[in-house]
Formats: structure tokens, sequence, C-alpha cells
């Protein structure tokens, strides 16, 4: 019993991890049709910065502050300068934005060294709680929170908001909207620094979480979370959620278990999905 809710608790938490870029990815691919794959280059830039304003400040949360402001900066310049240009062309928006990942990724070596850099939870997030037999985690319970109080914040938004209500309605109908007199392309613009800003916030907790980071950190977590994104249905939030808990405990338990399957299993999940159900397992009508 002890094993399984430890496994559980691990899962839950790298599936909130997985969830904070899968929610951005989201946003940015399920409403906005846009195939961003310099997503994981944020999340990177976010564990960076966060780790980097944490080491100055001696601030966690200043910290994810920090790793929050870069998010927002950077996807202020991809969404302008980057992916502005090529709207509507799929083919393009995967060739542009997967070499600005690349260089996202170079300029991490070049501002911080290409070396791994080592990272340690604040001390009030140290250490465990103690339940019977039962250990768990402090840090592991705060990502867990962390990302359900997203989840509620961005659904909320989206479904009882005016901003929420004009971001569904312009997916819909771009055209009436602006005949409407509000400027869709700058919702969007938020829309796409939101998701940035979501995407840093996760890769700034994964610090503590997994110990280290290094500059190829954002492709290998891009990929859980275009999985994630898939299964859950595009353009659901709800969906996203639940698909990256699923993501993160069928991956903690096959590391254990399974150990030999663990990579492959996402990619099996997510095959068996898209065999059975294309439109993925959450996906919004219509």
């Amino acid at each position: 019993m002890e094993l399984f809710f430890n496994l559980t608790i691990n899962g839950l938490a790298t599936g909130m991890l997985i969830f904070l870029l899968a929610a951005g990815l989201t946003l940015i691919f399920g409403l906005m049709d846009v195939l961003n794959f310099a997503h994981g280059g944020l999340f990177a830039w976010g564990a960076y910065s966060g780790v980097w304003v944490y080491a100055l400040t001696d601030s966690f949360l200043v910290g994810i502050l920090g790793a929050i402001l870069t998010g927002l900066i950077l996807g202020f310049i991809t969404e302008k300068w980057i992916i502005k240009p090529v709207y509507g062309n799929h083919v393009q928006q995967i060739l542009i934005t997967l070499g600005f990942m690349l260089v996202l990724s170079e300029l991490l070596k070049v501002v911080w060294g290409p070396n791994q850099i080592a990272v340690s939870a604040p001390e009030y997030l140290k250490g465990s709680w103690e339940i019977g037999d039962i250990l768990i985690i402090k840090y592991r319970a705060f990502i867990i929170l962390v990302g359900a109080l997203v989840y509620f914040i961005i659904h909320y938004i989206l479904k009882k908001t005016k901003i929420g209500l004009i971001v569904r309605a312009g997916v819909m109908n771009k055209e009436m909207i602006q005949a409407l007199g509000i400027n869709i392309n700058r919702v969007f613009l938020y829309v796409f620094m939101a998701g940035a800003a979501m995407a840093a916030l996760g890769g700034a907790l994964l610090g503590p979480y997994s110990g280290v980071i290094h500059a190829e950190m954002g492709l290998e977590f891009a990929i859980l979370a275009f999985i994630v994104v898939v299964i859950g249905g595009m353009g659901n939030i709800t969906g996203s959620v639940l698909a990256a808990i699923l993501v993160g405990l069928t991956g903690s338990y096959m590391a254990y278990y399974v150990p030999d399957l663990s990579l492959a299993v996402n990619m099996i999940l997510m095959a068996v999905v898209l065999i059975f159900k294309p439109t993925g397992l959450f996906a919004v009508k219509g």
C-alpha cells in the first residue's frame, strides 16, 4: 500500500508538471491552431531563468515570478516575430518553430554554459510528512497543489469571464469578433503569452523536482506535452489535465514495474487513443 501510494503521488506530481506545459500548448495549439514546437524551449528558459533569479535573490517564490516574466517576454517575441508571419500554414509553423527551439536551446548554453545545473528546493519545501506508514514528500505535494490551482484559474477564465468568451468566440469565428470591434489578434497575442508563461512556470518547478536542469530538457517535455494534448483533445483544458495525470501515473507505475517499457508506454498510449478515438478522449464537440 505504501509503495502504491508513493508511486501515485510521484505520478500525480509528474503529471501536473506536464500539464503546466500542456495547458499552454492546449491554448496555443487547440484554440489558436498554431503548431508551436518551440514550446519546450520556453519551458527550458523558464527553468534556467527561475533558478538564476532564485540564486540571486535567495527566494524561491521570486524565482518563480522571474520565470513567469521570462515566459511572458519570450511568448511576446515568439508570437510577434516567429508565429505571426506563418499563421494558417502548419508546415511553415513546424519548420520555423523547430528552428527557434534549437536557437533557444543553444542560447541557454551561451548564457549559462553547456553543463547541467544542480537545483534544490527551498528549506520549507524539503522533507516529507509522515502519515502512518505513508510518506508524502512536501515538494511533490506543492507541485500538485500549484497544478490544480492553475487548472481552476484557466477553467474559470475561459468559461466564466468576458475574455474567455472572446477567446472561444474568436476561435470559432475570427471575422465576426473583428466585426464587433475587438482586436482578436491582440487577444491571441495575450493567449500566446499566457501559454508561454505557464510553460515557464512548469520549467521553474521542474528544477527542484528533478534536481538538475539542462539545455535539452525542453524537447523531452515538449514531446510529452504534445502527447497529452492529443490524448486529451484539442482545446480542452479539462482533457489536458486528465490526460497529463494519466500519462504521469502510467509513467510512474511502468518505470517501477516494467522499466523497459517506461519510455515507450506514452507513445503506445497515444497510438491506442488515435486508433479508437482520433479526436482525443475529451475532444470538444464541434
